[in-house]
């Protein structure tokens, strides 16, 4: 004989040869033959020792027992005191009516959405992280979400849950700042055949997401193909010389072939500019030797122009001075004074005048 006591809060399973025979309830009982009896805490999930259905035929047991079956497209969040203890996956599981409350959320993951009941900070929860997949779409994005690959929706800016599924999600993300695009290295021919290298520049802005992804397959690059259309059309129109005096009108022209373009592409240009044009090295050689040409010419011919004047304004001086004595005398001096500048020590001898002496002296020494 042996004695089991079943302390409050606790339940005893009786098996005798394997089979289940009873419950025990709180109490002390007394055993003569080979019953096991297994002990429970009622506070503790319950985890049955043979086939669930077997211990449920005991209509006693069944009925302080709290069953949880959960679909193979389900999961179960199981909350214990008002806060999430486990996630139950597939199967079936028995918890307890007791002092312990149970509280059993169930969601079916087959779908995309997460219903709005389960709150977000579960989401979070480690338990549920492996069953769920999080998006974040920054404040400068839009998203266009595809479903099973279709169109679903345009996402804006922030953090989106989905339940982790077969169900195929893809998001294609557009930057709707402002974004800078290069052209470089157009090597273009002028109407006289001339080779040249063009790098440009162009910034532009996605304004219809729709258009953009939907409508359109690589926007920036059909973008980049309309801007350089447009450069090849301008300068094909023009020879080399005529370019580079309209280079200043580039931009215009191709801002205005490009925007129509850019507007089917979802995207508006806000500005365009030629960084470089670049000749080739006979052509640069060419053209350096027709500017030094031309400076020379220009130098020639302000020469010639200074020398006519001095020569035009020595005549003017010759006349009024053979029709004026006194301005004859005064230029006379004057060449007296710059010759006089350059003498340094003068020797003056004889009788005769010294003023008289030295007009002769320069006079002869001018001559």
């Amino acid at each position: 004989m042996r004695k089991v006591k079943i302390n409050a809060y606790q339940v005893g399973l009786v098996f005798k040869d394997g089979a289940y025979q009873k419950m025990l309830l709180t109490g002390n009982y007394w055993f003569w033959g080979k019953e096991k009896v297994m002990i429970y805490d009622i506070t503790q999930p319950f985890a049955a020792p043979v086939e669930l259905n077997i211990l449920l035929q005991d209509a006693a047991l069944a009925d302080i027992l709290n069953i949880v079956e959960v679909k193979e497209h389900e999961i179960v969040l199981q909350y214990q005191n008002g806060l999430l203890k486990e996630v139950l996956t597939t199967g079936r599981y028995a918890f307890w009516k007791s002092i312990v409350p149970y509280e059993f959320v169930r969601a079916d993951i087959s779908k995309l959405d997460i219903p709005e009941y389960i709150d977000r900070t579960v989401l979070v929860a480690k338990q549920v992280v492996p069953f769920v997949r999080s998006v974040t779409v920054e404040s400068y994005e839009n998203a266009v979400m595809f479903v099973d690959g279709r169109f679903f929706r345009v996402l804006e800016s922030g953090v989106y849950y989905w339940w982790k599924n077969a169900i195929s999600v893809f998001l294609a993300r557009v930057d709707k700042r402002q974004q800078q695009l290069e052209i470089s290295g157009q090597e273009i021919l002028t109407r006289d055949k001339a080779t040249l290298r063009l790098n440009a520049w162009a910034q532009y802005k996605v304004v219809d997401v729709m258009k953009a992804v939907l409508d359109n397959k690589e926007y920036d690059k059909q973008l980049y193909v309309a801007f350089q259309l447009a450069l090849r059309e301008y300068v094909a129109g023009f020879s080399l010389d005529e370019l580079l005096e309209k280079k200043d009108s580039i931009a215009a022209f191709v801002l205005q072939q490009v925007k129509p373009k850019a507007e089917a592409l979802g995207v508006t240009v806000l500005d365009f500019g030629i960084r470089d044009i670049i000749l080739p090295g006979d052509v640069k050689e060419i053209m350096n030797q027709v500017l030094v040409a031309e400076k020379k010419a220009q130098a020639n011919s302000i020469i010639r122009r200074e020398e006519t004047a001095s020569t035009r304004s020595l005549l003017n001086t010759a006349k009024l001075m053979e029709e004026n004595a006194m301005l004859w005398k005064l230029k006379e001096m004057e060449y007296v004074e710059k010759i006089a500048d350059k003498v340094s020590y003068i020797s003056v001898t004889g009788n005769g005048s010294v003023v008289e002496q030295l007009k002769e002296m320069f006079v002869k020494s001018s001559k």
